[in-house]
């Protein structure tokens, strides 16, 4: 179904044909030429979908997950947001509507002829509205999803019969690992059906790409490379971003495709050295980094072809000799070694965290308030293998007990006062195929507790407000600073959900029992201030090491982030007169304590040493030992075995 051309669309004859197999026998009848839509039509009766009639349950985000998932999607939507302008002008007074949705399905933004998004919103095509497979049927967006290609969805052949007044033509966006962002759409009314949509939809999708390329590129070295010279800069062109040590970090479709017989497919992005694609020596690219032009210069790729090049130095330009094609070790960093900054008690934790990923166990963290229990549950998504899936984040102790329920579960129509009128999915169903992440769960009521431990059980989910239960798959990742095993026992936490949620339990240690504070502190001042090489001052990074943080990694990232806004550009050196006044006051406390601790351990140092010095000078016997230091052998009894303990 990929790139369907016109001239291979369903005939009404056939598609008559295999609508009523479809109602009458519930089987999918083969047609030549239609294998990209019979694969659909199959996953679509795969769902239990019916093909006519009004599909239930159809999930539809809330007014607030709307707005999360377009903030999640911020970079995405601001790119693509000039395109479909720029898209819609193209299609406008032809009854259609621009819309992008993200890779889930979900209905971001959409531009369009008034009197049809009036049409287009009795089948829920508005901004919210989840148009998966899963829930839709065969349609462009969910269909270019399921095949990572461009489609083009007409008339009846839309899955659900509802659907059929439709025309509709869908392209992927890929960023430049190849990663499925989301998907750019043109929906018309069937009898506007025109076959150049395809291309204008496709070149519209590469444009959004190009744009992302750019923007997470522009600081690196990048190649523009084409078979003509007049091809540089145009749609057509290949795009690669290389690593000031010559490894090939990105690349668009276009470069994955004519560079693939090299080696450069989407998996090896990141892996590949740029002279395994190009024929170009070290000082070769060297020397054009150093003297860039605007003009393409000729070149060969590593087959032998010739195509023209524009070189692109960026601000980070490689050194002398950056490529290499025998690299002694690469090392590719996941999200959980990017937390692992020498602390033992955070590497054991990390270690065993690894031993779960892609496993159907559950995991528990435990640890104080602002350890970093959240940024650690992110790092365990993001390095296992559902990465791409939705990540769905719920504090349960910023949830109001009357409506828990609601954003967990989701609800059908009309089942409360103030619901929307479409009903909502529930995060647990925004989280399909992903994690979900339940912050705070020792804060969760008994009734909820209840619940949520029939949905792991049964991995169904129910809306309130009754309807089909709903199979649902995710990773679970709970936390809480409360020790559940106290909860537990004193009745405020069900005993069967705590062995059902404690698959594996990780211990996150304060900050304060961390031996990483200095590695922490460079890495978050990195972060909050990049390029301004901040440090702290001496005396206030031995200050730093005193403090016992009693707000952990929250408290430091705050603090620090303050301070660096306190100081002028041209300043380098955090000292004492950027922190905050709360904070410069509790350590300046620390240090007389300090200072009185570290007297009283010296002087218990110089008493052991004394008796311990008496004692061999007495050869043992402890009633001279006790004569000669003035104290009695019962006191001596008992230094001799303090000291020993």
């Amino acid at each position: 179904m990929a790139a369907s051309p016109v001239a291979a669309r369903a005939t009404p004859a056939w598609l008559r044909e295999a609508r009523r197999a479809l109602l009458e026998s519930g089987a999918v009848i083969d047609g030549p030429g239609h294998q990209g839509l019979l694969r659909s039509w199959q996953r679509s009766l795969g769902y239990g979908l019916p093909s006519t009639g009004r599909v239930a349950d159809a999930p539809h985000a809330s007014a607030a997950q709307l707005q999360r998932a377009q903030a999640a999607q911020r970079e995405l939507m601001s790119h693509a947001r000039p395109v479909m302008e720029f898209l819609f002008e193209q299609t406008r007074d032809s009854d259609s509507m621009v819309i992008l949705a993200d890779s889930q399905g979900m209905l971001l933004q959409a531009l369009g002829d008034a009197h049809f998004v009036n049409r287009a919103e009795r089948v829920a095509l508005r901004p919210g509205a989840i148009w998966h497979e899963q829930w839709r049927g065969t349609n462009a967006i969910g269909t270019a999803l399921a095949e990572q290609a461009a489609v083009v969805v007409h008339g009846g052949e839309h899955y659900l019969a509802r659907n059929g007044f439709l025309t509709c033509t869908a392209a992927p966006i890929v960023d430049s690992t190849g990663r499925l962002l989301g998907v750019l759409d043109v929906s018309g009314d069937h009898r506007g059906y025109h076959p150049h949509t395809l291309g204008l939809v496709r070149s519209a999708a590469r444009m959004i790409e190009h744009r992302l390329f750019d923007t997470r590129h522009g600081g690196g070295l990048r190649l523009r490379l084409h078979s003509q010279a007049e091809g540089i800069g145009t749609l057509t062109e290949m795009l690669l971003a290389v690593s000031p040590e010559g490894w090939i970090v990105g690349a668009n479709a276009q470069a994955l495709t004519q560079l693939g017989s090299l080696g450069l497919h989407q998996a090896d992005i990141g892996q590949i050295m740029v002279d395994r694609v190009l024929a170009l020596d070290a000082d070769t690219l060297h020397g054009w980094c150093l003297r860039p032009s605007s003009a393409p210069r000729s070149l060969k790729l590593g087959d032998g072809r010739a195509v023209w090049a524009r070189i692109e130095p960026g601000r980070q330009m490689p050194g002398r000799a950056p490529l290499s094609a025998k690299p002694a070790t690469v090392v590719h960093r996941d999200a959980l070694a990017e937390l692992d900054s020498g602390d033992p008690l955070m590497q054991a934790a990390i270690t065993r965290a690894r031993c779960v990923l892609g496993k159907p166990i559950a995991l528990l963290l435990q640890g104080e308030t602002g350890v970093g229990k959240e940024v650690f549950a992110r790092a365990v998504h993001a390095s296992g293998p559902r990465r791409d899936a939705p990540w769905v984040a719920v504090n349960c102790a910023a949830l109001p007990e009357s409506l828990i329920e609601a954003e967990l579960f989701g609800y059908r129509a009309g089942a409360f006062t103030g619901a929307h009128r479409d009903g909502a999915p529930g995060r647990i169903r925004e989280a399909q195929g992903g994690t979900l992440f339940l912050d705070e769960i020792g804060d969760m009521p008994l009734a909820v507790q209840g619940r949520l431990l029939r949905v792991l059980q049964e991995r169904q989910v129910t809306p309130l407000g009754g309807g089909k239960p709903v199979a649902v798959d995710f990773a679970l990742i709970c936390a809480s600073h409360r020790r559940l095993r106290d909860e537990m026992q004193a009745g405020r936490f069900r005993e069967d959900l705590y062995y059902r949620i404690n698959g594996l339990i990780l211990q996150l240690p304060a900050l304060r029992e961390r031996q990483d504070l200095p590695a922490l502190t460079e890495s978050m001042l990195a972060r909050i201030a990049p390029g301004r090489g901040i440090a702290l001052a001496p005396d206030l990074a031995r200050a730093f090491a005193g403090h016992r943080w009693p707000g952990n990694l929250r408290q430091l990232h705050n603090a620090l982030q303050t301070a660096c806004a306190l100081m002028a550009d041209d300043e380098t050196e955090l000292g004492w007169g950027h922190l905050p006044d709360d904070l410069a006051e509790d350590l300046s406390a620390d240090a007389p304590s300090k200072a009185v601790a570290d007297t009283d351990a010296d002087l218990r140092l110089q008493s052991d040493q004394l008796i311990t010095r008496t004692v061999q000078a007495c050869a043992g016997n402890l009633s001279e030992a006790a004569r000669r230091l003035g104290i009695s052998r019962n006191t001596l009894y008992r230094k001799l075995k303090t000291a020993a303990a």
